[in-house]
């Protein structure tokens, strides 16, 4: 049995796990194959970079796996704080995962796609067909963040309160998943958001996944 000592610890590298992967995944190896607007070159570079288009796609189902073992150990050093919050942020997070995962099936699909229209110099089907499979994975990007931001911000209130962690830095998670939530929202109605709206996740989960490695928490009421 993992021991009170560690769990923090192995927290603190699933916060990690999860950030590094999912940055990798998305901004490294996905986001330089897209070009905005332009159907035909996008899937042109996927065709072309089929090794980095799977290694994000695996990036992709790694940080799965990393948010359902995230929220595990969030819900296990969290649940004295109120075990009824803690249960549903969990359930959000088990959710994102879910819908991050399947959304990778259509992004599979977009690369064997890419591969074929490339062959056949492009046609309008094969163009049409990867767009509405480009769309669906793109949406599910954007349709996962709502539950992993629901859940954080329920999980990081829990930080807050415990005092596990420096106020500070609980209240730096709770106001980047907050607009983060709001930016993801905008985003699936149809609005333009900057991406500065979202850029405060990724250096606060490398953070406090630093945090509770060196420092673990305080030991108030968790032992």
């Amino acid at each position: 049995m993992i021991s009170d000592k560690n769990t923090p610890r192995l927290l603190g590298a699933a916060f990690l796990l999860q950030a590094v992967a999912s940055a990798v995944a998305g901004l490294i190896l996905l986001e330089p194959l897209i070009v905005p607007g332009n159907i035909i070159a996008s899937m042109t570079n996927i065709a072309n970079n089929t090794l980095q288009m799977r290694a994000s796609i695996v990036l992709h189902m790694i940080t799965a796996i990393g948010i359902v073992l995230l929220g595990a150990l969030l819900f296990v050093v969290l649940k004295k704080q109120n075990v009824k919050i803690a249960l549903v942020a969990l359930g959000l997070y088990v959710i994102e995962a879910a819908i991050l995962a399947t959304s990778r099936i259509p992004a599979f699909s977009l690369l064997r796609i890419s591969q074929e229209s490339v062959i056949a110099g492009h046609p309008d089907y094969f163009l049409t067909l990867g767009n509405l499979l480009y769309e669906a994975a793109d949406f599910g990007d954007w349709l996962h963040m709502l539950p992993f931001t629901l859940g954080a911000t329920l999980f990081y209130y829990l930080f807050f309160k415990s005092g596990y962690i420096p106020r500070a830095l609980a209240l730096w998670g709770l106001i980047a998943a907050s607009l983060a939530l709001i930016g993801s929202v905008l985003v699936l109605l149809g609005y333009d958001v900057p991406m500065i709206v979202f850029l405060p996740n990724l250096p606060f989960e490398i953070t406090i996944g630093v945090w509770l490695m060196v420092k673990g928490i305080k030991y108030t009421d968790w032992a």
